[in-house]
């Protein structure tokens, strides 16, 4: 991690960081030494490190915040039902890191009664730790983060990601339609095109074929940057959320919504 100094208020932030830490000591180390890959039930493949770096989270939370609930990639829910609920996916970019590539990323959020309101995306392979919490703003290894101003299409930059759902539904041929209406076409993927976004340094992300927790951290880091962050269909996040429509102004981000009328 980069050397530089948090000063936080936010108790949430402040254990979700701890705990992204002690869960990028854990993946260091096994990323150094290499690791034996299974198969989960829907065919994604899972780690020791995948396993342990959960838990490593999920001491640091439950030691800081014990009435609080869980909902984790390799370990499931538990007191789900709380007020509190932290959603953790320790490797995010499972496929990147067993094929030692650094698209990876652990990520953090917490949940207060449906709604999302704190998150931490730590990338560190890039020395990047994004965090945000509501009315806080967001954070890039100390450093403020702002969307762009763009509004317009022809303006844009936009990166697309995991697009297999989109691919298979009736909004295909809009994205290609889409895609030849804007500036700029990118597939940065993972973590890296919401680090983008929420610096200011790209306009739109389109993803597909993802489940809440790989979202839910870089929602709250997109939003509390100045974005805006749906599914593709412009609905709020909820637990069951599978897509991505983020965009760096409500303009832009209505104009790719009317453009590709997605629906699952």
């Amino acid at each position: 991690m980069p050397g530089f100094q948090i000063l936080l208020t936010n108790p949430f932030l402040q254990a979700a960081i701890e705990a992204a830490r002690a869960a990028e000591a854990v993946i260091r180390r096994h990323y150094a030494r290499g690791v034996e890959v299974a198969l989960k039930q829907d065919s994604s493949p899972v780690t020791i490190a995948d396993i342990e770096s959960e838990r490593a989270i999920i001491d640091v939370l439950a030691r800081a915040f014990p009435g609080h609930g869980f909902y984790g990639e390799e370990t499931g829910r538990r007191n789900a039902q709380a007020e509190y609920v932290w959603l953790i996916d320790p490797i995010d970019g499972t496929k990147s890191f067993i094929r030692g590539t650094p698209f990876f990323s652990t990520q953090i959020a917490l949940m207060h009664r449906g709604r999302l309101i704190a998150g931490v995306s730590n990338a560190f392979m890039f020395n990047e730790l994004a965090y945000a919490a509501v009315g806080e703003g967001a954070w890039l290894n100390g450093a403020s983060l702002k969307v762009s101003t763009v509004t317009a299409l022809e303006e844009a930059t936009l990166s697309v990601g995991n697009v297999t759902a989109l691919a298979a539904s009736p909004s295909w041929p809009a994205l290609g339609d889409l895609i030849d209406s804007i500036n700029r076409f990118r597939g940065y993927g993972d973590f890296l095109h919401y680090h983008l976004l929420a610096a200011g340094k790209l306009d739109c992300v389109i993803e597909t074929g993802l489940s809440i927790l790989d979202m839910a951290a870089l929602a709250v880091i997109v939003r509390e940057a100045g974005g805006v962050f749906t599914d593709l269909a412009g609905r709020e996040l909820d637990i069951n959320s599978k897509s991505v429509l983020a965009a760096s102004t409500p303009q832009l981000h209505r104009l790719v919504l009317n453009r590709l009328k997605y629906s699952e």
